[in-house]
């Protein structure tokens, strides 16, 4: 019936599994820093940009 599930005797088999996970997951934790850092520059653009537009409101 779980034809599918496929657990191996010889646990060697993992390891392409393993390299495939860690190689994801580091290209993931690189994908949320240079988003991360990419927003806080956008934020800070945003602030420069509000705070410009919001002093000649003031004046």
């Amino acid at each position: 019936m779980m034809e599918f599930l496929y657990f191996p005797d010889d646990k060697s088999e993992y390891i392409p599994a393993i390299i495939t996970l860690v190689v994801f997951m580091i290209g993931a934790a690189f994908t949320m820093y240079f988003l991360f850092k990419k927003s806080k520059k956008e934020e800070k653009d945003f602030d420069e940009k509000y705070k410009q537009l919001d002093n000649e409101f003031k004046d």
